[in-house]
């Protein structure tokens, strides 16, 4: 099931989100890099999300047998057209069609643009059969260890 998620979620999805990017990024980022400190940050984070709603940004979880599995969120970018922020799911999770209803329930159809870690393979080719191509536009976030994003845009 796809749905808005309550503030009650925010410490669910904080751990979550802590989860999943030990999945998806952790061959790439140092072990001391998933601390106490980062679930606490994420968890402050969608308090936040979760409390002060904007009515630009879209935010879905998705849930099965009572947890929930993964989560989406868009806005607008600084161009004025949709950004997909995030959009992660549990990795046994991977290849059910859960993220192609994340990424529908939070990205209407047209042009929209999203930065995608250059070392995500699997997330890449997800974009591409959505319609994104790289605008070879790239940034580096020196807290996450300097995983390099490459902008996408459709």
């Amino acid at each position: 099931m796809i749905r808005e998620p309550r503030l009650t979620d925010a410490e669910t999805i904080a751990a979550l989100h802590v989860t999943t990017w030990r999945e998806t990024y952790g061959h790439l980022l140092p072990d001391d890099f998933f601390t106490g400190e980062l679930l606490d940050r994420r968890r402050r984070m969608w308090t936040r999300i979760l409390t002060d709603s904007r009515p630009e940004h879209v935010v879905r979880v998705a849930e099965a047998g009572g947890e929930l599995i993964g989560f989406a969120m868009s806005g607008i970018s600084d161009e004025g057209i949709p950004q997909l922020y995030m959009l992660y799911v549990l990795a046994a999770q991977h290849g059910a069609g859960i993220g192609q209803r994340l990424f529908d329930g939070v990205l209407p159809p047209g042009p929209a643009v999203l930065w995608v870690a250059k070392e995500n393979p699997r997330a890449i080719a997800f974009y591409r059969r959505n319609g994104f191509a790289f605008d070879g536009a790239e940034q580096s976030d020196s807290g996450t260890a300097g995983i390099v994003e490459a902008r996408m845009v459709r």
